[in-house]
């Protein structure tokens, strides 16, 4: 593990696991033990595939106090588990039609196979919750087979619709909301990715796995989505 300065309250911690199911938990063990250490002085734990941003508040604490502090938990790590991974399976409904699919074509023709068998290959993998960030609710989820994976688009798009089901590599994701984006489109997703007002404010979490399922137009509609 490898412990460096971030900014004037932060610092981020860079580990050597390879992203998998395992390490997604070894990382949340790890962000357990942090909360529990820093406490007060702790304002906010981002992790990612590799990596955990540590902030704090630096009239409490200070950069060497919160590396020290990380370096004593490590021992420890080995003998924790994080009760915080629910691990719970979270099935996303999505249309693929070609109005919203607006890369499901070049992917076929990409692997030289027919859109279909890029959605149902899309459909039948479960995908583990690596990591939450970008945007609120944008989950990266991976892996995904590698006859539909994909290289990010050369440019970005300008506006990604909210809700668009995207692929880049091996990653799949669903823009939470109208952005930017490079990805590549397959379908849309009816669902609220993110709410404030709601306890959890997310339908997934890290750790979290999650199927996609392939709806008509008419669901589509009927579950809240626009074209």
């Amino acid at each position: 593990m490898r412990l460096e300065v971030a900014s004037e309250n932060s610092v981020i911690l860079y580990v050597t696991y390879s992203p998998s199911r395992a390490s997604i938990r070894r990382l949340q063990s790890l962000c357990d033990l942090i909360r529990l250490s820093l406490g007060a002085s702790l304002v906010d734990l981002v992790p990612s595939y590799t990596s955990i941003l540590i902030s704090f508040n630096p009239l409490q604490t200070n950069h060497r106090q919160v590396g020290q502090k990380v370096k004593e938990l490590i021992p420890s790590l080995k003998d924790y588990h994080s009760p915080q991974l629910s691990g719970k399976l979270v099935r996303m409904p999505v249309y693929y039609g070609e109005e919203v699919a607006l890369d499901l074509e070049r992917i076929a023709k990409f692997h030289s196979i027919k859109p279909e068998a890029v959605i149902t290959a899309h459909c039948q993998k479960i995908y583990d919750v690596f990591a939450i960030g970008f945007a609120p609710g944008f989950a990266y989820l991976g892996e995904v087979e590698a006859h539909i994976a994909m290289p990010r688009l050369p440019s970005p798009r300008a506006i990604i619709p909210a809700g668009s089901v995207a692929i880049a590599d091996q990653q799949t994701a669903i823009y939470p909301f109208a952005t930017p984006g490079g990805w590549n489109i397959i379908g849309r997703c009816p669902s609220v990715l993110f709410d404030p007002n709601t306890d959890p404010c997310m339908p997934y979490q890290v750790g979290d796995q999650v199927q996609f399922m392939a709806i008509s137009k008419e669901e589509f509609i009927e579950l809240g989505g626009t074209l």
